[in-house]
């Protein structure tokens, strides 16, 4: 199997259901809502179990990075009865790993397997995180006993300088992407915003992460830099596009 996602930190998606429900500035303009085609493709405000897809990972031979959900939110309420399902299914393969993001962290440690113990190594759990409003999901996250943890800031909207209370293995970091018009547009983000969470998390400053070896992952500069640097790539992911002096943002670094 080949890389089936245009997500660069994984190889896969695998969604058990689609639509979720806004949380707070964060989600404004959740690229979910703005690919349901002014819900012609199906209603983002309501979550529906998948079908055909609901048990894609044990289709996949080669092992793959799998993000799990990315059409709604694995910790979401209207999917609590169905969610043992899902942990089956991650069980019975472990040759693959699970990127778990939520922006509900406050709901795992009450929705995890009856065998979870301190975690699986074939799950990561994560959070995102846009602005210091919701950067206190990190230390929620930390809360919760699993192998690996990370945290998605995007889409960054905000500079965020403090909170960083919790070890994390893995930061994601990415300007938002939208539309010049209509309901699912963009916000600004600042390449000072990305540098100093870069700088936050490189190993000369993990005393700020309990001694963590944090790898980051710069997937994306976002719509807005795209459009002041005049890329071609309007998400701004295309790294051979940026200018020489964002050389040092160059990172795409995995967990072991």
């Amino acid at each position: 199997m080949g890389k089936i996602s245009n997500i660069s930190w994984c190889d896969a998606t695998w969604n058990i259901a689609r639509g979720c429900s806004k949380v707070d500035a964060d989600c404004l303009f959740c690229y979910m809502f703005r690919e349901s085609l002014n819900e012609t493709r199906y209603k983002p405000k309501e979550v529906v179990r998948t079908k055909t897809v609901f048990n894609l990972p044990l289709k996949l031979k080669d092992p793959s990075r799998i993000f799990t959900s990315s059409l709604t939110d694995f910790f979401h309420p209207e999917i609590d009865s169905y969610r043992n399902e899902a942990w089956d299914i991650i069980r019975k393969c472990p040759q693959h790993t699970f990127q778990i993001l939520t922006k509900r962290p406050e709901r795992i440690f009450n929705h995890l397997p009856e065998d979870w113990g301190d975690g699986w190594d074939n799950v990561w759990l994560g959070t995102s995180v846009g602005s210091q409003a919701s950067v206190d999901r990190i230390d929620i996250l930390e809360r919760v006993p699993a192998k690996t943890k990370f945290a998605s800031f995007e889409p960054l909207h905000g500079k965020i300088t403090e909170g960083f209370r919790g070890a994390l293995d893995w930061v994601i970091i990415g300007g938002e992407s939208g539309n010049d018009s209509g309901k699912y547009r963009y916000r600004p983000c600042s390449v000072e915003w990305i540098e100093y969470l870069v700088e936050a998390f490189s190993d000369t400053h993990s005393n700020m992460l309990l001694g963590a070896d944090t790898k980051i992952f710069v997937k994306q500069l976002g719509t807005y830099l795209s459009k002041q640097l005049g890329l071609k790539d309007r998400h701004g992911g295309n790294m051979d596009e940026w200018p020489e002096s964002l050389n040092h943002l160059k990172l795409r670094e995995f967990p072991s």
